[in-house]
């Protein structure tokens, strides 16, 4: 798994193919969107049946992250549970993952009801300079909320959206969608920097994109 070194806010990070942020200043694993119990909630509510491997997956990558940096602080912007019941079901979970690093949630949209989580539950948080919350609002902050993803060789790939004053992360949770970068939401938040690409490898590409080069017409064929 190839990572790609980011700097933002005269901070160096590192950007990790699994859509994970580590910032070995402080020693921490930043992660966005868990999603944690997505399928259950779908289940409930009546919607689509998924396979109900989500929350199982998302976790061991999780925790794989933890191991391959060795981070010893977790920073989870916003949206780790699905809905209020995810959170209760998944304690003896949640416990093992705040034996092992220091975890700070911060609440998102989906998860401000929950409570007693180990840990501590936030807001948001300042650190050096950097406040890290859910939905991007004042300069320079760190967050998620959006999934966002780029168009790129053909394909829809979850990045690491990064500008002058703001770096959103992608979703890191198994079930998630994502929204197009060119969406004005994301263009207005960072109308210029770059992109990083998760998947096989972190590959950062510049935002916007250039346009395409237009191909060449094909040389006409001399007459024998």
């Amino acid at each position: 798994m190839t990572d790609c070194p980011l700097t933002f806010a005269n901070q160096h990070f590192v950007a990790r193919a699994s859509g994970a942020l580590f910032w070995p200043a402080q020693d921490a694993l930043i992660v966005a969107d868990l999603h944690l119990g997505k399928s259950e909630r779908m289940a409930r509510r009546g919607g689509a049946l998924l396979p109900p491997y989500d929350v199982i997956e998302t976790l061991a990558r999780l925790e794989g992250e933890l191991s391959a940096t060795g981070a010893r602080r977790l920073i989870a912007l916003g949206d780790s549970f699905d809905d209020d019941l995810a959170a209760p079901a998944l304690m003896p979970a949640l416990l093992r993952l705040a034996a092992r690093c220091d975890v700070t949630w911060i609440a998102g949209n989906h998860d401000p009801q929950a409570q007693g989580l180990p840990g501590r539950t936030l807001p948001e948080r300042q650190i050096a300079g950097i406040a890290f919350r859910h939905i991007a609002q004042d300069n320079p902050d760190i967050s998620g909320h959006y999934h966002p993803k780029l168009m790129f060789a053909g394909q829809r790939v979850a990045v690491f959206l990064a500008g002058a004053q703001h770096l959103i992360l992608p979703a890191f949770g198994t079930y998630t969608g994502g929204l197009d970068c060119s969406d004005p939401v994301l263009t207005a938040l960072v109308p210029q920097g770059c992109a990083i690409l998760t998947g096989r490898a972190a590959r950062m590409v510049p935002f916007p994109l250039p346009p395409r080069r237009r191909a060449r017409p094909a040389r006409r064929a001399l007459p024998i």
